[in-house]
């Protein structure tokens, strides 16, 4: 007979990039009952990856834990992750990017539309700006690409979970790096927090996404 389910265990499978964010979430509430295993972040740079990664991740833990949920947003795939979310029966993280949930749902509606054209950086991100921005995308070696890429960006927003010089500092930097109007808005952990509660205080598999949408 293969392992039974854990009555008590709950699995949160992840885009990287999160990692230490939902990790510092899970020690701030003795959230000893939650597990991540995540994806690589450099799937950012091919959303097209994440979709079949995270079914073979609920595929292969499914008998292992009581409840399965996804930290990602839509992050670029183009609905194809929300038709593998439906198939599979779990739930996600709202939102079309998972950077979302550090500053709500309702106040990154706003910075969007104050400038549609934004780039995002967490903590994490800015701290790997060099190896999944400039390295992920070339621009160390190919320069000209910045241009193509981010010529439609006007600013780069850091959104800072902590209050770090040294991490706005590499925000900044990367800002300068890419020609962008730098601007800092502090987030803490709260809505993350807020989103995650939900998830692993499951009682089955199935999580009530608007509850986790503000």
């Amino acid at each position: 007979m293969g392992e039974e389910r854990d009555p008590g265990r709950v699995l949160v499978i992840a885009c990287g990039a999160l990692a230490h964010e939902l990790v510092r979430v899970r020690e701030l509430n003795g959230w000893d009952h939650v597990e991540f295993q995540c994806l690589p972040a450099e799937y950012h740079n091919c959303p097209q990856k994440i979709p079949e990664a995270v079914r073979e991740k609920v595929r292969s833990n499914r008998p292992h834990f009581r409840s399965i949920f996804i930290a990602y947003s839509d992050c670029g795939t183009g609905g194809l992750l929300d038709a593998v979310i439906r198939e599979e029966g779990v739930e996600r993280l709202p939102g079309a990017h998972c950077y979302e949930m550090f500053a709500g749902s309702r106040a990154f509606q706003a910075l969007h539309d104050s400038e549609p054209g934004t780039f995002y950086l967490t903590d994490f991100l800015a701290l790997h700006f060099e190896r999944l921005v400039v390295k992920g995308l070339g621009l160390d070696r190919f320069p000209g690409l910045r241009d193509q890429y981010f010529g439609n960006y006007r600013k780069l927003v850091y959104l800072a979970q902590q209050d770090a010089v040294a991490i706005e500092s590499k925000a900044r930097q990367a800002a300068d790096c890419l020609g962008l109007e730098f601007e800092k808005v502090s987030t803490g952990y709260d809505f993350l927090q807020s989103a995650m509660s939900v998830a692993v205080n499951l009682p089955s598999d199935t999580v009530d996404r608007k509850s986790v949408q503000d």
